[in-house]
């Protein structure tokens, strides 16, 4: 598995795990996956050779957190974990007391990289970050990160903890390939990382999905599953399974390896199985050719997703289209 050193951290697995589905009810996983292949997934993961596992206190309430941290076992102070406190009130006194009920959680005396969870729109980064350089200096935590910030943002919040803010992670796919243009710069220049979540698009980057096989479940109010968005994605799809066939992989498996072969960027797809883990950190040793990795950021460039709100009325108005088609009949 291919590391990146990261300041605080030390080596870090360029694929990690992202255990948002652990213990959360939203992805319909069951009690039964969170008690039994959960903990086969973090297993496997860690003879696979992956070191990063993401996971925040909101994820099922603390379940995730919990779910993670008997998973680790022994193994928890040899890897990198990293979670996030939802910026609800973050006001320094309640900083530390989350952090603490985060730790108590995972089973850890120090947690490796703790993040803000999503920029809080009224409360500047002043209001939290001095918990967080006291939370540093005290050896409770070993880096800060923040997630969801833009560059100015990001930036703002390095002067408010007066040291650089290690990681961002964002959302970041050959779907949504903005931070190539200011994030992934910034990180490679200052040596900070960019955690990429959502690395395949829910599924959409895995190739099943058209027009014609939308996907149910939570990924149906997607507006990227929407019958338009899918039209205008066949072509990164179709850039997507040529490079893959060429390699004897899966797309999936190509989308997450274009991810990694940017600078300064690690990624954290989740998992549904023991062989989906298996297939994610094969990805992270799949080396891309140059022009490869130009065709596939091409392709995502172009793509170009109608809005959530264009999304919504176009799906009011296939709905009116298959009523008086019915109607007709």
């Amino acid at each position: 598995m291919r590391v990146l050193d990261v300041d605080g951290l030390g080596p870090v697995s360029r694929i990690g795990l992202g255990t948002w589905q652990f213990g959360s009810r939203e992805w319909g996983y069951g009690e039964e996956y969170a008690s039994g292949a959960a903990r086969d997934i973090v297993r496997r993961a860690r003879e696979l050779g992956i070191t990063l596992f993401d996971t925040a206190e909101v994820y099922g309430l603390g379940r995730s957190e919990r779910i993670l941290g008997e998973a680790l076992g022994d193994e928890r102070a040899d890897v990198v974990v990293a979670t996030k406190i939802f910026p609800v009130a973050p006001f320094p006194k309640l900083v530390r007391h989350r952090l603490a009920g985060s730790a108590r959680r995972l089973g850890l005396p120090r947690v490796p990289l703790y993040q803000i969870h999503q920029p809080n729109p009224v409360v500047p980064d002043s209001v939290p970050m001095p918990a967080m350089r006291d939370l540093l200096d005290a050896g409770r935590i070993g880096a800060v990160g923040v997630s969801n910030y833009s560059l100015d943002r990001w930036r703002a919040a390095d002067a408010a903890l007066g040291r650089p803010v290690i990681s961002n992670q964002v959302q970041f796919s050959l779907a949504h390939p903005g931070p190539l243009e200011d994030l992934v710069p910034f990180a490679e220049r200052e040596r900070r990382v960019v955690i990429a979540y959502s690395p395949l698009a829910q599924g959409l980057l895995g190739g099943r999905y058209s027009a014609e096989n939308r996907p149910g479940g939570v990924r149906a109010v997607n507006p990227l599953f929407g019958t338009e968005n899918l039209r205008r994605a066949e072509p990164l799809l179709g850039t997507l399974r040529e490079v893959a066939a060429g390699h004897g992989v899966q797309p999936a498996q190509v989308a997450l390896a274009w991810l990694v072969a940017q600078p300064r960027v690690v990624v954290i797809p989740g998992a549904s199985s023991v062989a989906q883990v298996e297939a994610n950190a094969a990805a992270g040793e799949l080396q891309l050719a140059d022009d490869e990795v130009a065709a596939l950021t091409g392709a995502a460039r172009a793509f170009r997703p109608l809005s959530a709100a264009r999304t919504l009325v176009d799906g009011v108005r296939e709905r009116i289209d298959d009523a008086r088609e019915r109607l007709g009949r």
